[in-house]
């Protein structure tokens, strides 16, 4: 990649260590010649990433979800420095940063682009989202029941909890906690999953890309919640059905050269077994 010149920092500054790092590595940038400009707030504001070569999140997960919108509309990559806990999307540990950060600003990072999905839901409520998003009764913890449309052929109905649909990339998060299946990265695919589904042959639906998925709310009496990234929300009456489908832009997001997505999946979730367990017979 080409050298940073021009290089954001988001700063989550509840996420214990994130202040710290950031004035490690702010004053490391700007003796590098780069201009540097930064943010405390996430979601970042519109237009903060115009111009920029790249985007330094330090906090967590949920504070580059925050930055996402904007760094896909702008295609700037995102380099995600993990203070918080799992850190699927934000790969490089705090140590990595430090003593990577000059090959970093040298563009020694690889980008991948990843999948998201946009939203819609009438009266101009329109949405990106790069984990998931939730469809679920507005009130609370009522269940709904939900009709559900691929390319105007109907799947089925729901009775449940609600409806996850999730990209590759969010397949490790409410996704997978909800039951549905872990999904590489590059796989250009949407996941439907149903919270506590009323039938035990309800499963989760893996869609081709281009689907345009449709749903509708089939009780007349509530209104549905539909979430993004878990951080933005709009409603949904019973005449407006929700659209959902794979976006046309994506997200860069950058990791290390190197990076292998199934050795951070073993390390997050704790995946047991060792090479004794891979060669078979001896």
């Amino acid at each position: 990649m080409p050298p940073i010149r021009h290089l954001a920092f988001v700063i989550n500054e509840q996420k214990s260590g994130a202040p710290e790092l950031a004035e490690t590595l702010i004053p490391l940038a700007q003796a590098a010649g780069v201009t540097v400009k930064t943010s405390t707030t996430f979601p970042i504001p519109d237009g903060f990433l115009k111009g920029q070569d790249a985007c330094c999140v330090i906090g967590g997960d949920g504070t580059l979800l925050g930055a996402a919108r904007e760094s896909a509309r702008e295609q700037v990559p995102l380099i995600g420095i993990n203070r918080g806990s799992l850190g699927f999307l934000t790969t490089f540990a705090a140590d990595e940063a430090r003593s990577q950060f000059h090959a970093l600003l040298a563009g020694e990072f690889q980008v991948t682009y990843r999948t998201l999905l946009e939203c819609s839901a009438g009266a101009g409520q329109h949405d990106l989202a790069l984990n998931d998003i939730l469809i679920k009764e507005d009130a609370g913890s009522r269940l709904v029941r939900l009709e559900v449309f691929a390319d105007d052929e109907l799947v089925t109905d729901y009775h449940c909890d609600g409806l996850i649909f999730a990209t590759p990339t969010g397949s490790t998060a409410y996704n997978l906690s909800a039951g549905g299946p872990l999904i590489h990265p590059g796989a250009n695919v949407i996941a439907m999953t149903p919270i506590c589904p009323h039938t035990l042959s309800n499963r989760s639906i893996i869609f081709r890309e281009g689907v345009k998925l449709r749903v509708h709310n089939c009780n007349q009496a509530t209104r549905l919640l539909v979430a993004m990234d878990g951080q933005r929300t709009f409603m949904a009456g019973t005449g407006s059905p929700v659209e959902i489908s794979m976006a046309a832009t994506r997200l860069p997001l950058a990791q290390r050269l190197g990076y292998s997505h199934f050795e951070v999946v073993r390390a997050k979730l704790k995946w047991s077994g060792g090479l004794a367990d891979h060669g078979g017979k001896s």
